[in-house]
C-alpha cells in the first residue's frame, strides 16, 4: 500500500497513522535524504527478522538505525567531544556514523566490537516518524542484498510491496546511498562512500 506524504510539511494525521503500524509491529518502506529505506521499531525483533528476511541479508551484518537528533543518539552510543563536534557539523544529513554502542541497544543491532551505525536523514518524513514513535527505527536500503538502491516508490511497491505493511511515497528520490564514517576512537574511517562528502576524513 502506497501513502504519499508531503515532504516540506508532512500531514500530522498521516505521521500518526505510520506510526500506529510501526507500534503494531508493522515493516514499511520510507524516504530518506539519499534513496528509500525499509524499516521497523528497534524494538521489534520479530520486524528485523522480517527485514533481513526481505533483504536476503546475512544475519552476522547487523541494520543501523535511525535516530531523531543528537540528545537522541546519546541514548544508544558512547559520544565524545569530537564525535558530537563532527555530528553536528554534519547532520542532519547523508551520513551513517559508526560509534561505540550503549547497553540499550538490542542485541540484534550491535556488531561484535560492540558498535553501531546511526543516521540522521535531512527528511522531514522519516524524521517526523521517528520523533512521533520515541524511539529509533531500522534503516537499509529498499532492495534486496546485491541489487541496487530503488529510489522510485512506485517501483519500490512493485518490488517489495507485498512483503511490506506501507510504502511511504516521499517523491522520487536518487538510487544512492549514504557515506559509512567511522568515529572510533575519534579516528574518521570512511567504510563505504555514498552522497555525503568524506573530504574532511582525509
Amino acid at each position: 500500500m502506497l501513502m504519499e506524504i508531503n515532504t516540506e510539511n508532512p500531514q500530522p494525521r498521516l505521521i500518526t497513522k505510520v506510526v500506529d503500524i510501526l507500534e503494531k509491529g508493522g515493516v514499511i518502506a520510507y524516504p530518506t535524504d539519499t534513496t528509500y529505506g525499509i524499516g521497523c521499531s528497534i524494538l521489534n525483533k520479530r520486524g528485523i527478522e522480517r527485514i533481513y528476511s526481505i533483504k536476503q541479508r546475512d544475519k552476522k551484518k547487523p541494520f543501523s538505525f535511525i535516530c531523531s537528533d543528537l540528545s537522541d543518539i546519546a541514548r544508544y552510543a558512547k559520544v565524545s567531544n569530537y564525535q558530537y563536534k563532527v555530528m553536528k557539523r554534519l547532520l542532519p544529513g547523508p551520513y551513517t556514523f559508526v560509534l561505540s554502542a550503549t547497553g540499550i541497544v538490542p542485541g540484534l543491532l550491535v556488531t561484535k566490537q560492540k558498535t553501531v551505525g546511526i543516521r540522521i536523514p535531512d527528511n522531514r518524513i522519516c524524521l517526523s516518524m521517528v520523533r512521533q514513535l520515541g524511539h529509533p527505527i531500522i534503516t537499509t536500503s529498499a532492495n534486496r542484498t546485491g541489487d541496487e538502491p530503488i529510489g522510485d516508490p512506485s517501483l519500490v511497491e512493485l518490488e517489495l510491496g507485498k512483503q511490506l505493511d506501507l510504502v511511504v511515497d516521499g517523491g522520487v528520490l536518487t538510487a544512492s546511498v549514504s557515506s559509512v564514517v567511522s568515529l572510533i576512537d575519534d579516528i574518521p574511517e570512511v567504510l563505504r562512500k555514498g552522497m555525503g562528502d568524506v573530504s574532511w576524513c582525509e
